[in-house]
C-alpha cells in the first residue's frame, strides 16, 4: 500500500498537453519580472513603512516569497497583480529553511536584514538544478562591509559588530558579475555608514530596477546598469507607492522564439526593446522580421536559419533563454553552435529535445544543433524551470500531441502559460497520460478497499 501511495504521489502530477502545427495569432501579453519582483520584494525589509508593488506576476515563486517574508513578520497584502508590504515589526531575521530551500532569490534577504537590524541566519539557498550557483561573492561582499559572516551546517550566520549594529560603507570588486551578489550588497549598502562602490557590478535590467526602486524610497544610488555602482548610504528609507515592476524579459523572448517556432506573425507586449537587444538581433540573424513601436514588438518569421549563440551576462544573450532557442534552432535549416558560459548543467534539456527527434551533440558546454524538418512529439520533462519552457515550444512545433512533465517549474515562472498561448491559437490543456491515470486509479481503489494487499506486478 505505502508503494502505490508513494509512486501515486509522484505522478499525479499533471502534464501540459501540446498539440503541434497550430498557428499563433493575435497578441501574447507580457507579466511583471518574476527575477525582478522577487528582489523588490525583499526590499521591504529595509523600510518600516510600506512599499507597494504592481504588475506583480502570478507565480509560485512569488507564494514563496511572500511566505518568507511573512515568517520574518512582515504584513504581506495581495490584490491582484499588486502587493503591498509592511515591515514595521519585524520579528524575526531567520527565514525557516523548508520555506528557503526551494527558493534560491530567498538568500537576498540577508542584505536588508543586516543593513535594517544589524544580524541575519539565513540557509543556503534552493531554486533550479542548473549548476553551482555559489554564494561566495554575496558573503566577501558583506564582509567588506564590515559584517562578520559564518557558514556552517548550511546556515549562513552575518552580524554587525559595534553597539551601532551599522555596516560601513566600502570598496567592492566582484570577481565577475553575478546579478544576486550586486543585488545583495546594493540593498545592504544603502543603509550603511559612508559611501560605497560595487565595481564589475552585474548590468542586468532587474538590478536598474531595484536601483529605481531604491531612489523612490529616498535611497542614493547611481550608475546602476553600468560596471561601477555608487551607493551614498543614508540614515533611513521611506515606503513607496504604486511602483511598477519591469515587464519580464524572459517571458517576452520566450513568446517571441514561440512565435518563431510556429513560423506566426505575433504581437509580444509590454516589452522594454532594450532588455531584448542581443535576443532581438538573434532572431533578425536567422530570418525574422521584427518590428518595435514603443513597447509592442511585432515578429513576422520567415525562413529560419541556423545561427550561433553563446550565453553571457547582460546585454548578452541570456542564460534563461538559452534553452527555448535551442528549441527553435532544432527546426532551423542548417547547423547551429550554442555554447553555455553561465550555468554547467544548462544543457540537460537536450536528451529531451532528442526524444523528440533532435539532431543534438553535446561537447562539453557546447551543443551542435543540425536542423530537422520536423520534430514529433514525444512524453518529455521540463527539468527546470527554461527547460520546461523549451519543451512546451518544442511541442507547438511538433507533430502530434507532446505531454510536457515538470510543471510545478512553469508555474514557478510563467504566469498563465496555458491560457495566454490557448489565446493566441494554440492547442494547449491540462491531463495526464495513460500511465498516470491507470496508477491514479489503482490508487483510488486500493484507498477505498478494493484489495487487501498490493499485487506483485502492479507498480509501473
Amino acid at each position: 500500500m505505502m508503494a502505490v501511495a508513494e509512486a501515486s504521489q509522484e505522478s499525479l502530477k499533471q502534464r501540459l498537453n501540446v498539440s503541434g502545427g497550430h498557428a499563433l495569432k493575435g497578441t501574447l501579453r507580457v507579466s511583471g519580472a518574476k527575477n525582478s519582483a522577487l528582489v523588490l520584494m525583499t526590499a521591504s525589509l529595509l523600510s518600516e513603512e510600506t512599499i507597494e508593488l504592481t504588475n506583480i506576476p502570478s507565480l509560485t515563486d512569488i507564494d514563496g516569497m511572500s511566505a518568507i517574508l511573512e515568517a520574518l513578520g512582515v504584513q504581506v497584502d495581495r490584490q491582484s497583480d499588486c502587493i503591498r508590504l509592511t515591515a514595521a515589526e519585524l520579528n524575526g531575521s531567520a527565514p525557516p529553511y523548508e520555506l528557503v530551500n526551494s527558493l534560491r532569490a530567498s538568500f537576498f534577504s540577508i542584505g536588508p536584514l543586516l543593513g535594517r537590524l544589524g544580524h541575519a541566519r539565513v540557509p543556503l539557498p534552493g531554486g533550479c538544478r542548473i549548476g553551482a550557483r555559489p554564494v561566495v561573492e554575496h558573503i566577501r561582499g558583506l564582509k567588506a562591509l564590515g559584517a562578520v559572516v559564518n557558514v556552517e551546517h548550511g546556515i549562513v550566520t552575518a552580524s554587525v559588530p559595534g553597539s551601532k549594529k551599522r555596516l560601513t560603507g566600502a570598496q567592492i570588486v566582484l570577481d565577475c558579475p553575478s546579478v544576486g551578489a550586486t543585488e545583495t550588497i546594493l540593498m545592504a549598502a544603502v543603509l550603511a555608514d559612508g559611501v560605497s562602490t560595487i565595481e564589475n557590478a552585474a548590468q542586468e535590467p532587474e538590478v536598474q530596477d531595484l536601483a529605481n526602486l531604491l531612489n523612490s524610497m529616498g535611497a542614493q544610488v547611481s550608475g546602476a546598469g553600468g560596471p561601477v555602482i555608487t551607493v551614498q548610504g543614508v540614515e533611513r528609507l521611506r515606503g513607496c507607492t504604486n511602483y511598477p515592476v519591469i515587464p519580464d524579459r524572459i517571458e517576452a523572448g520566450t513568446f517571441l522564439m514561440a512565435a518563431a517556432i510556429t513560423r506566426s506573425p505575433l504581437v509580444v507586449e509590454p516589452v522594454i526593446p532594450e532588455h531584448l537587444s542581443a535576443v532581438i538581433q538573434k532572431l533578425r540573424d536567422c530570418g525574422c522580421s521584427i518590428e518595435i513601436k514603443g513597447r509592442a514588438v511585432t515578429i513576422t518569421p520567415g525562413e529560419i536559419t541556423a545561427v550561433d549563440i553563446t550565453t553571457q551576462p547582460f546585454p548578452g544573450f541570456p542564460t534563461d533563454l538559452q534553452a527555448p532557442f535551442m528549441a527553435l534552432m532544432c527546426t532551423a535549416k542548417g547547423t547551429s553552435v550554442i555554447s553555455e558560459k553561465i550555468y554547467e548543467n544548462r544543457l540537460q534539456h537536450v536528451a529531451e529535445l532528442q526524444r523528440m527527434g533532435a539532431s543534438i551533440r553535446l561537447k562539453g558546454s557546447t551543443a551542435i544543433v543540425e536542423g530537422v524538418a520536423q520534430l514529433s512529439a514525444a512524453p518529455v520533462t521540463g527539468t527546470d524551470l527554461r527547460a520546461a519552457a523549451a519543451m512546451v515550444l518544442a511541442g507547438l512545433s511538433a507533430k502530434g500531441i507532446t505531454e510536457v512533465a515538470g510543471l510545478k517549474h512553469l508555474d514557478r515562472g510563467y504566469d498563465d502559460l496555458e491560457a495566454k498561448l490557448s489565446a493566441a491559437g494554440a492547442e494547449v490543456s491540462m491531463g495526464m497520460d495513460a500511465r498516470v491515470q491507470v496508477v491514479s486509479l489503482l490508487f483510488i481503489w486500493m484507498s477505498v478497499g478494493g484489495a487487501s494487499s498490493t499485487p506483485g506486478n502492479v507498480l509501473l
